[in-house]
């Protein structure tokens, strides 16, 4: 759908979280695609040099109500965020403002249901009649509901991780990453209500300018730079009498070029997705390669 309403722009805008743990991995992310900026002085804004692509740094729980209001075009936040903003707005008769494009693969991190060390939790019917502190209501909501748990759900804007030491609640959902702070808290990870991690979400308009087609060159790139993130290029040599079992040794690999060599043996390289370890490398020694090579790969336009 085109929203003639919307004012026509030959420039994208982006939003990117102005401070936290997504920020620097965004920014590396979009430069990992060729994309260069200058930044204003008031480090809000960033203008694209290169290309017509510009990032407004901002909170990313504004993100999406940004792109929802036609500010920007595309957002890099987290899938906890859009979600829940997402059941926020699902009433919405016009329907939600934005969509999932496309995971980033950095920012991994879990909602969670954590209690006190002392409690004896059984499992969602615990919760009954508790206080729960959050700044999730809507996702910890749509959970109480699908365990048909009546409970007491306290919003907090942050630093929910103590509101049950100050009395304000008696347990609490928030994201967890390594859960060093539900230890000093001495809380305990009970229920996974989320996976989430740093995503790039777009206006579900269809642009009739400049903007739609950046937006394809854009998602064209982190294609290649994601499918390569973890890739290498292998090259080794194998005995023709072993190359089946090689072959089936190479981690999660695209179909093997294998070339006749001397002496019994074939040349074979192939491009693995999956992360190459020295186990990985040791069972192909064992299969009977030899002169394995691994390489690493910067760009991929697929």
């Amino acid at each position: 759908m085109i929203a003639s309403a919307f004012k026509q722009r030959d420039r994208l805008r982006i939003g990117v979280q102005k401070s936290g743990r997504l920020t620097q991995p965004s920014l590396d992310l979009l430069a990992s695609c060729g994309l260069k900026f200058r930044q204003s002085r008031d480090k809000l804004f960033c203008y694209g040099e290169n290309m017509p692509v510009d990032l407004l740094l901002v909170r990313d729980d504004d993100i999406p109500g940004m792109i929802r209001d036609a500010v920007c075009d595309l957002g890099f936040v987290g899938r906890n965020e859009s979600t829940e903003q997402g059941l926020a707005w699902r009433a919405d008769p016009s329907g939600l403002p934005f969509e999932e494009v496309k995971a980033l693969d950095f920012g991994a991190c879990r909602l969670s249901i954590a209690v006190p060390l002392e409690w004896d939790y059984s499992g969602p019917q615990t919760l009954t009649g508790k206080r729960i502190a959050t700044s999730y209501p809507e996702l910890l909501k749509r959970f109480l509901k699908q365990h048909a748990v009546s409970a007491q759900v306290v919003e907090l804007a942050g630093s929910v991780e103590i509101a049950p030491k100050l009395g304000t609640a008696d347990c609490i959902c928030d994201l967890v990453s390594s859960g060093a702070t539900l230890t000093a808290n001495a809380l305990k990870e009970v229920e996974r209500l989320l996976e989430s991690e740093a995503i790039l979400i777009s206006s579900t308009t269809r642009f009739a300018d400049e903007r739609e087609g950046l937006r394809e060159l854009l998602l064209r790139r982190l294609d290649g730079v994601l499918k390569v993130r973890d890739a290498k290029f292998l090259m080794m040599q194998a005995p023709d009498s072993a190359l089946a079992l090689i072959t089936s040794l190479l981690p999660n690999a695209d179909p093997a070029t294998i070339l006749p060599a001397a002496g019994g043996f074939s040349s074979v390289s192939a491009l693995c997705h999956a992360r190459l370890t020295w186990e990985h490398l040791e069972a192909l020694k064992a299969a009977g390669a030899r002169s394995i090579v691994v390489l690493p790969i910067d760009q991929m336009l697929v």
